[in-house]
C-alpha cells in the first residue's frame, strides 16, 4: 500500500499543483517513506518543491524528549538550512511570522487514533491558522494504527484542552486526513484543505488492521514503541493522570501499569470478576517491572501487561477504555483509600484533576469512586455517546 507522502512523490500531477508554491512540512520521526528516507529530505530532493520551513509537533520533530510538558526550541535544519519552528514550546498555535513562511502547509504525522494524543489538536491549531492567514493545508495521510472502532466518553463542553480538541471519545477511528474534514465541518472553517489519500488501506483486514503489515513501524512519539501500544493507548493514556506507573522507564510503556503496593494478580481477578466481558479480544499478564525514570523509579512495581496481540487479539472485541477503567475500579475495590488520581499540571491544565481532563470530564472518575457504580452504570452512559460519534463521522470517512 502507499501512504500520501509516497503518492506525492510518485505522482507528477500532485506534484504540480505545487510548483511555484513556497511548501512547509509538519513532521516527526515517522513522517518517512517507504523506504525509511525521512519525508524532509524526500521533499527537499524534488526539484519541483519549493520548501522553505517546518514546524515539529510535540516531542520535536526529532521525538527526543520523553515526557509532557517538555518544550522543543525552535531551530534551524542543519542539513536544509529551513527554519523548525516548534509547535510545542513558547506557543502551541502557529505564530504569524511562521505562518509567513509558506504558502501550502504539508501534515505527514502518524497518529495513534486517541484523542488525546497531541497530534490531533495541532492539526486543529494549523486549520484554524491557515483559514486566518489564508494559507492552504494538505494532509498526506497515514494509517490509523487502532482503525475503525470507537470507544469512550464524548468530551464534555467546557473541558477542550490541547488533549481535547472537541467533542469526540477518547478512541476516534479516524485517520488524520479524515479528522482534518471533521474539524472544518464542526468547526466552520473556511480553509483550502486537500487529503492526498493512501491506497490500499484496508482497516478491517487480519492481521494488522489498522496497520498495514509490509510496512515497519517507527515510533512516533519516544513512548509509542509498538502496535500494541497504539491498540491499548486509548486506554492506558489515563495512567499518566494517576499514581500508578504506566511503564515510562520500561522497555514496553503504556502497554502495562503497576505499582509497589498493589498485588497484580489480585487486580486481574478482581477485574474478570467485576466485568468479564470487558475484558474480551485481548490477554492480561502479570509481570514485574522497576522503573529506570518517572513514577516509582528503581522501584520494584507489581505490574498488569495488556497484549492485545497474537491469536487471542480480538480487533472488534477489544475494549483498551474499558479495560483499563476496570482495573482503576478493581484497584479502587480491593484498596478502598488507595491514592489513584495524581494531582498536578497536566498538559497546561491547572485547577482541574489529570484524570478528568484526559476524559473530557469528571465522568469516569466518579464512576470509578462510587462503591456502588456497576460496570452496566458506566456502558449506560457511554454507549449512547459512542453511538452517536459513529454516526456523526460518517460522512468523513474516506476509506
Amino acid at each position: 500500500m502507499n501512504f500520501g507522502i509516497d503518492r506525492l512523490l510518485a505522482e507528477p500531477e500532485l506534484r504540480a499543483q505545487l510548483k511555484g508554491r513556497r511548501v512547509a512540512l509538519l513532521g516527526h520521526p515517522a513522517s518517512v517513506t517507504r523506504d525509511l528516507m525521512h519525508s524532509i529530505d524526500a521533499l527537499a530532493t524534488c526539484p519541483d518543491i519549493k520548501l522553505t520551513a517546518a514546524f515539529g509537533p510535540q516531542h520535536g520533530m526529532k521525538g527526543d524528549l520523553q515526557d509532557n510538558m517538555m518544550e522543543s526550541p525552535d531551530e534551524t535544519d542543519l542539513v536544509h538550512g529551513i527554519p523548525v519552528f516548534s509547535l510545542y514550546g513558547e506557543v502551541r498555535r502557529p505564530t504569524g511570522q511562521s505562518m509567513g513562511t509558506f504558502d501550502v502547509l504539508l501534515v505527514d504525522l502518524q497518529d495513534l487514533g486517541c484523542r488525546i494524543y497531541t497530534f490531533v489538536t495541532t492539526l486543529l491549531y494549523v486549520l484554524e491558522a491557515a483559514a486566518q492567514h489564508g494559507k492552504e493545508v494538505w494532509v498526506l495521510d497515514r494509517p490509523n494504527p487502532a482503525g475503525r472502532p470507537v470507544e469512550g466518553l464524548t468530551l464534555r463542553p467546557g473541558w477542550e484542552s490541547f488533549v481535547g480538541a472537541g467533542p469526540m471519545p477518547m478512541r476516534h477511528g479516524l485517520t488524520l486526513g479524515e479528522m482534518g474534514r471533521w474539524f472544518i465541518d464542526q468547526f466552520k472553517l473556511d480553509v483550502g484543505y486537500r487529503v492526498v489519500e493512501m491506497q490500499g488501506w484496508r482497516p478491517d483486514e487480519a492481521p494488522g488492521f489498522g496497520w498495514p503489515s509490509d510496512r515497519i513501524w517507527i515510533n512516533p512519539s519516544p513512548n509509542a514503541p509498538n502496535v500494541n501500544m497504539a491498540r491499548a493507548y486509548a486506554g492506558t493514556v489515563m495512567l499518566e493522570g494517576t499514581t500508578l506507573s504506566e511503564g515510562r522507564g520500561t522497555t514496553r510503556p503504556l502497554e502495562l501499569f503497576g505499582a509497589p503496593d498493589i498485588d497484580a494478580r489480585a487486580v486481574i481477578a478482581e477485574m474478570r470478576r467485576l466485568a468479564p466481558q470487558w475484558l474480551d479480544g485481548c490477554l492480561l499478564r502479570d509481570c514485574w517491572f522497576q522503573p529506570t525514570f518517572h513514577k516509582h523509579v528503581g522501584r520494584l512495581c507489581s505490574g498488569v501487561h495488556i497484549h492485545a496481540e497474537g491469536p487471542a487479539y480480538g480487533h472488534e472485541a477489544f475494549k483498551p477504555w474499558r479495560v483499563q477503567t476496570l482495573a482503576f475500579k478493581a484497584i479502587r475495590t480491593l484498596y478502598p483509600d488507595y491514592e489513584l488520581w495524581r494531582d498536578f499540571p497536566y498538559e497546561y491544565e491547572f485547577g482541574k484533576l489529570a484524570i478528568d481532563v484526559i476524559n473530557g470530564g469528571p465522568a469516569l472518575r466518579e464512576w470509578v469512586d462510587d462503591p456502588v457504580a456497576a460496570p452496566a452504570d458506566l456502558d449506560a452512559l457511554t454507549t449512547p455517546d459512542e453511538a452517536a460519534w459513529a454516526e456523526e463521522r460518517a460522512p468523513h470517512l474516506i476509506y
